[in-house]
């Protein structure tokens, strides 16, 4: 249910929840009070997943590098100060992000170089074990999660493999929700940030049927409520949650879970939502997504 407020309103209406007789914890990695899974010579990294994603949060000084020797698919960046941009070498190709970018990375060997001290954030989708290992909730997925459907590729870009980057400084627009980028195994919406404490008068729980949601938050904090349905089987029923995490974290929602999302501190609150595959309801909404021409939609044509 969303407040009318809410651009996501205008999305088609919910549907009650499909039926399920098992249900996954959600997860919360709070990387602010764990070290490090990772260390090397300027870099810090974190790592989390879901089902079909994982995060790699990294702290790096300048000259730091994060490489993929062979990496199975599409990733991607985030750069989300303006002071602190990088080199991305991907094969033959090389390009210098500003800060307050997003890119999207092609399968293969490539590497970021930082230009400043900062932050560099990693997307991937869960078809590398290497990185899957190393993630601090691994154990959570020694079996696969009920309810999330697998992971299935979108058509590959337009134009075939390379960087593609972009600005994270869009305008809003009356309307549109956030903004969203998708590749071909992943949708990231970089949220308008939230300055001050949320109306609770204006919330949006709303649950996914199939797919699960990360929710990153990298300034202020967040408070997440989570509430799952209840089975004619009570000893499946689990207990409303609703939990505080600042930045930086990651929260995995699982499906078909209700949701929303608080943010709890004065001043600037920043949450990136991610999904993995994109979502087609999204995706279907004209101007939502904002590099749309850059990737297709299964059974469009670009």
């Amino acid at each position: 249910m969303f407040h009318a407020s809410d651009p996501r309103a205008t999305l088609a209406a919910s549907r009650p929840a499909k039926s399920a007789t098992a249900f996954a914890a959600a997860d919360y990695a709070r990387f602010y009070a764990t070290p490090p899974q990772e260390e090397g010579q300027g870099f810090k990294t974190w790592y989390a997943r879901g089902q079909n994603f994982l995060v790699a949060y990294s702290e790096v000084e300048a000259g730091g590098v994060l490489a993929r020797t062979a990496q199975a698919d599409e990733y991607c960046v985030i750069l989300p100060e303006a002071a602190a941009g990088a080199r991305i070498v991907a094969g033959a190709e090389t390009v210098d992000l500003p800060g307050r970018s997003i890119a999207f990375v092609p399968p293969g060997a490539s590497s970021l170089t930082a230009s400043a001290k900062g932050r560099i954030i990693r997307i991937f989708s869960t078809l590398s074990p290497d990185l899957n290992g190393k993630c601090s909730n691994a154990a959570s997925y020694a079996t696969a999660h009920p309810n999330v459907a697998p992971l299935e590729a979108w058509p590959d870009p337009v134009g075939g493999w390379r960087v593609r980057s972009y600005s994270l400084d869009v305008t809003g627009e009356e309307g549109r929700f956030g903004r969203i980028f998708r590749s071909t195994n992943l949708m990231v919406n970089f949220l308008e940030p939230r300055i001050g404490l949320r109306d609770v008068t204006k919330l949006s729980p709303h649950h996914h049927d199939d797919f699960e949601q990360g929710s990153l938050v990298i300034d202020g904090a967040f408070v997440h409520d989570i509430r799952w349905p209840w089975t004619p089987d009570m000893t499946v029923w689990r207990e409303d949650e609703h939990e505080l995490l600042a930045a930086p974290s990651l929260t995995v929602i699982p499906p078909p879970a209700v949701h929303t999302s608080r943010s709890v501190l004065p001043g600037f609150n920043q949450m990136i939502d991610i999904f993995s595959p994109p979502r087609r309801d999204f995706s279907e909404k004209p101007g939502w997504v904002l590099n749309a021409d850059d990737y297709p939609i299964p059974g469009k044509t670009a």
